[in-house]
């Protein structure tokens, strides 16, 4: 009787249902077998093999979301074709993919695979859940194969070790106690050593007394970890400490500069009051002169004394004239001269400008002064510094200095 043949297998591949590794220069591609066998592998870019270093997931939940197959059972099938090694999260993640999507995922086998990861993959059988069916092949056919069959019902996931002294059972168990301690950290599981003078009694003695020494560096670190929180939270403490006493510095400074600021709004406000008063009396004087000019022009009395009277009168009236014409407002040109004067000589201040820019104007020495409050001799002290700041000669003008210094 001939044996039955496979039935050919129906592959459903999405151009999109791959990832590219730059870095480890290979794509890893996903296609689905028979509905519900997904099959993975990878297009190496160079021809020597590489080590995988990403289970890529999220690449495995679109294929089993656009192939209906999250709430049914699956199956995987890895090629392990030009795969020299797997790296540390790979390994996890693929002990993860067994408890994670347990009972849901039903066989995983794995073929092609070459002589450096034959231990990795026992160990994966071995660490693997009983309800999951971990196969190792040698082909592509004997693999869609067996996993017909787990379908079909006439294969099963593996069932316990009917005996726990064979070298069978025991060469799993090894494999998967390395698992379990290595990928999982599960480093309080007992370890049952094989009678002393058994082959293997070495190599579990060997794993349960680096569990041991892992168990100690765990607490090592556990206590390292806690000594570092208590010193960054005595920091942080000490931070909040300092900086709350940084913010009540700045409030109370704070507090000072409103009282201060009040303080100098209440006496601007006096002296804005005062000199309210003072503008009035003065214009009020201003009016006396005009008014008393006009009389003393309108009077018969002798000529020399009338000039005297008038000559006294015009004099009050120039100032006046010459005092609004020194405390006009800036011109937009008078601004441009300061800021650039200001620009190359830095060490004058406010009032050195001022006097500056009204020389430059063509005032006197006397016209300054008044338009300042100062005396004769404290404007010829002002002008004796600017002098000297301007850097000038003995016999240098500063008005010609400042005129030329406008032009250019």
């Amino acid at each position: 009787m001939e044996p039955q043949k496979q039935p050919i297998a129906t592959t459903t591949k999405k151009s999109h249902w791959k990832c590219h590794h730059p870095a480890a220069e290979y794509t890893k591609w996903m296609s689905v077998i028979d509905g519900n066998i997904v099959h993975t592998w990878i297009d190496v870019e160079t021809r020597s093999d590489i080590i995988l270093d990403f289970m890529d997931i999220e690449l495995l939940q679109v294929v089993l979301s656009e192939s209906d197959l999250l709430s049914r059972q699956f199956h995987i099938l890895f090629d392990l074709d030009h795969i020299s090694d797997i790296t540390f999260n790979y390994k996890k993640a693929i002990t993860n993919l067994f408890f994670n999507w347990s009972p849901i995922l039903g066989v995983i086998v794995f073929y092609n695979i070459p002589e450096s990861m034959r231990i990795i993959v026992e160990t994966f059988a071995a660490i693997a859940p009983q309800n999951i069916c971990v196969i190792l092949e040698k082909t592509y056919e004997k693999s869609i194969e067996n996993i017909r069959a787990f379908k079909a019902g006439k294969l099963t996931a593996r069932e316990p070790d009917a005996e726990n002294n064979n070298l069978q059972a025991l060469n799993k168990k090894f494999l998967e106690t390395i698992g379990r301690i290595s990928w999982l950290n599960m480093l309080d599981q007992s370890i049952t050593i094989p009678p002393n003078g058994h082959p293997y009694y070495p190599f579990f003695k060997a794993i349960d007394s680096m569990r041991s020494d892992l168990i100690e560096r765990e607490r090592e670190k556990e206590n390292e970890v806690q000594l570092l929180k208590q010193d960054f939270g005595h920091r942080i403490t000490q931070l909040v400490i300092k900086t709350n006493a940084q913010s009540e510095v700045n409030n109370k400074s704070s507090r000072e500069r409103e009282i201060e600021i009040a303080d100098l709004t209440k006496r601007i406000k006096t002296l804005e009051m005062e000199l309210t008063r003072v503008s009035t009396v003065l214009d009020d004087n201003k009016r006396g002169v005009r008014n008393l000019f006009e009389k003393i022009s309108s009077v018969d009395i002798d000529p020399g004394v009338k000039r005297a009277l008038t000559n006294s009168c015009l004099s009050l009236i120039e100032k006046e004239v010459i005092e609004k014409q020194l405390n006009r407002e800036t011109t937009e040109s008078d601004s441009i001269f300061l800021s650039r004067l200001q620009k190359i000589f830095p060490n004058l201040n406010q009032r050195e400008l001022r006097v500056s820019l009204l020389v430059k104007l063509n005032y006197g020495t006397t016209e300054i002064a008044s338009s300042i409050g100062l005396s004769t001799r404290g404007m010829e002290s002002i002008r004796y510094r600017i002098h000297k700041k301007l850097g000038l000669g003995k016999h240098q003008s500063i008005k010609t200095f400042l005129s030329e210094l406008d032009i250019t």
